[in-house]
């Protein structure tokens, strides 16, 4: 099909939920994507913060094939070797004891949810327990997920949903306390918040959230499903406020592509059993078997390491971007999850990127967010700043 084929094709049957750019991307090499009149962009976006070992890694690719021609699904009615491996492998890297395989990071969010409730409910047999979470947070975009994000724009016209939720000031501990009573149960968080504009948390009210959860038998809830696996340097985002919270939600980069995220929790707070919850296709052998190659791949490549170099050498870049361009109003992240505030509108920015072969996203509040693939070299973000200064000029 021709391009514009096949954009009108979209357009007349799927349901309109995404203003998509006319891009029909055909394939990716490296850390380049291309599209169907085969013009190359450097991705400094990787799929919304997916694709980290990039588009040729060959060790992923080829578990992914050879599980295809073994066996992709078996439903959680029986045990499979991909998953059994995951899970030891996802635990272990996470510090929690017990984790379950979703289909994405906002079923992810639900189960959690479901756990930490549970989890007060077999204290005290009560159901009317809160959870606080963030103002301009994201968590995800179903009932349960939307109800813990803080930002009234996604909630409006979906309402009512899920009572229980108070919201807090983001890095603002007093904030949180206020909102602490004997129905509170849980404390969500991402510890650098992304769709809500590139905001990290202060190590201050990291650890000041863990004492608090400690003191009254709160749990606290990380959601790592944009800002971990490797992107700030660590392999969690929460390892560098030198905390362990009770439960962690992932997804993203942990499939590199395909559709796996997972809640998981320490074994004092392993809540739900038989009958609490379940998933069709969750933790089936394909996305497991690619999430085994991806977390294989971390370690060979030792990536946290390289985020941490490459990701230190585009703040320097960005800052000095910064200090150049007035339509630059602030510039703040970690590692290779990043992004500059803007007087100028995001979009016109983000469409002359494009042009120049540029892909780069948006965050809240007329944010340029990068989350290129961790396996960028500094060469990659010369040539994206080099770009870029053309579209804010």
């Amino acid at each position: 099909m021709e391009t514009q084929t096949i954009i009108q094709t979209a357009e007349s049957s799927l349901l309109h939920t995404y203003n998509r750019f006319p891009i029909v991307l055909d394939h990716g090499e490296d850390v380049y994507l291309y599209d169907t009149d085969q013009k190359k962009y450097l991705d400094f976006a990787a799929g919304i913060a997916v694709f980290a070992l990039g588009y040729s890694n060959d060790t992923y690719k080829t578990a992914v094939k050879e599980q295809v021609d073994k066996l992709v699904h078996t439903s959680n009615l029986f045990y499979n070797e991909p998953a059994a491996k995951a899970a030891k492998k996802i635990t272990q890297l996470t510090g929690m004891n017990r984790v379950f395989f979703t289909n994405s990071g906002t079923e992810a969010i639900e189960g959690a949810i479901k756990l930490v409730r549970k989890y007060a409910y077999n204290k005290d047999g009560r159901t009317d327990h809160e959870i606080i979470a963030m103002k301009h947070s994201f968590h995800g975009r179903s009932m349960g997920a939307l109800s813990v994000t803080g930002n009234d724009a996604y909630q409006a016209p979906f309402k009512p949903l899920i009572g229980g939720v108070r919201f807090a000031e983001y890095n603002n501990l007093e904030s949180v306390k206020s909102l602490i009573t004997d129905r509170t149960c849980g404390i969500i968080l991402e510890a650098l918040q992304g769709e809500g504009g590139i905001y990290p948390a202060s190590k201050e009210f990291m650890q000041g959230l863990r004492a608090l959860c400690d003191e009254h038998d709160i749990l606290l809830v990380c959601d790592e499903i944009q800002c971990g696996m490797g992107r700030t340097g660590n392999m969690f985002c929460y390892q560098s406020y030198d905390i362990l919270p009770d439960v962690v939600c992932v997804a993203k980069a942990l499939g590199n592509g395909l559709p796996i995220g997972a809640f998981l929790c320490r074994e004092e707070c392993a809540a739900l059993v038989p009958g609490d919850h379940g998933s069709t296709y969750g933790g089936n052998p394909l996305v497991c078997a690619a999430a085994n190659a991806v977390m294989d791949q971390f370690e060979e490549l030792n990536l946290t390491a390289h985020v941490k170099e490459v990701g230190a050498y585009l703040y320097e870049q960005l800052e000095q971007l910064t200090a150049e361009f007035d339509c630059i109003k602030d510039h703040r992240g970690i590692g290779l999850m990043q992004g500059i505030e803007l007087t100028i509108p995001v979009g016109d920015v983000i469409k002359k990127a494009q042009k120049e072969g540029l892909i780069i996203i948006s965050a809240s509040g007329n944010v340029i967010r990068f989350v290129p693939p961790l396996v960028i070299e500094k060469k990659h973000v010369d040539e994206m700043i080099a770009k870029l200064k053309k579209c804010l000029q």
